[in-house]
């Protein structure tokens, strides 16, 4: 295995087991520096054009889209579905070519 570093420059380099162990016994890692303001503007210029992310509004309507579905209510259509095979098969099920032809349009427009 190999002993290179391939984390960038911005992290503190330090002993991680030395760290989590000083971590869990105060509540934050001990030997970690605050950035001085010339370091930390700097940071802020290397990382103010890589930290930006947009969501365009149609995957947000997506989601909420997808939630409000997921949180509807289950519906039972068992017995519409019973009753309208039974009319297909006995020969008295009338389709509506008005509303049949208004659901094509509808969904070419």
């Amino acid at each position: 295995m190999s002993n290179i570093d391939t984390r960038s420059s911005i992290f503190i380099r330090g002993n991680k087991a030395n760290q989590a162990d000083s971590a869990k016994s105060t509540g934050r890692a001990e030997g970690v520096k605050r950035n001085s303001l010339e370091r930390a503007s700097e940071l802020s210029e290397k990382t103010s054009t890589d930290a930006k992310v947009s969501i365009p509004e149609g995957v947000k309507d997506f989601s909420r889209i997808k939630k409000a579905a997921l949180n509807a209510p289950e519906q039972d259509n068992s017995e519409k579905i019973a009753r309208l095979k039974a009319q297909i098969q006995g020969g008295t099920y009338e389709m509506d070519y008005d509303a049949i032809a208004d659901k094509m349009l509808s969904s070419e427009f």
